[in-house]
């Protein structure tokens, strides 16, 4: 994910989110990344990523967010003023299946806990939008079964515990899973061992 600076607006039109839309097509023919779930919010943005290579996320995401930014600071006139995101985007390893469909859950449902929309499908960007958008980018298959009653899960009040832990993994930029294999991962890593509190799938 990766968040605008000053927590402002960067999303601010129509145009504004098919551009970003677009360039995550273009992203994905420039760097291949398997793309499984994503949304895109006024003021941020979230991609659950599958990648092959161990280099192909840090150069998808270098690509698309500086060019995002550049193409954002030329259409709102903005050449020269500063950054457009906070910083570098931040990243977390995902353990296995059922952290993953959390992970996907917590994602889709972003406008729904924002209280932008009553349904998740109504949201035009994002992976659970019910209608077909020309600019957007092509979702892979999932590494394990979508549920067939998915958007019912994905409209349903989230367990508050599950959001609140998988959020502080982002924040802290650390591996979301059970204690043993996120301090593991955390280590080979090279994040100072550190490791949320247990990730309970849902």
């Amino acid at each position: 994910m990766n968040r605008a600076a000053r927590r402002s607006h960067i999303f601010q039109s129509f145009a504004d989110y098919e551009a970003f839309e677009r360039l995550l097509s273009e992203a994905q023919r420039v760097v291949p990344l398997r793309l499984l779930a994503y949304v895109v919010m006024p003021t941020h943005w979230h991609l659950v990523v599958w990648p092959q290579a161990d280099t192909d996320l840090s150069r998808h995401m270098q690509w698309l967010t500086r060019t995002h930014a550049q193409h954002w600071h030329r259409a709102h006139g903005s050449v020269g003023t500063g950054a457009l995101y906070q910083g570098r985007y931040r990243a977390i390893p995902i353990q296995d299946d059922g952290h993953l469909l959390t992970a996907c859950l917590y994602v889709e449902r972003n406008p729904l806990r924002a209280g932008l929309v009553e349904r998740a499908g109504v949201w035009r960007w994002s992976s659970a939008a019910i209608s077909d958008s020309p600019t957007r980018p092509a979702l892979a298959e999932w590494p394990v079964p979508r549920p067939a009653t998915w958007h019912e899960r994905v409209d349903h009040k989230e367990a508050a515990e599950t959001a609140r832990i998988l959020r502080d993994c982002i924040r802290q930029s650390v591996p979301f899973g059970n204690d043993a294999w996120a301090k593991a991962v955390a280590s080979r890593l090279t994040l100072m061992g550190r490791a949320c509190a247990t990730g309970v799938p849902r």
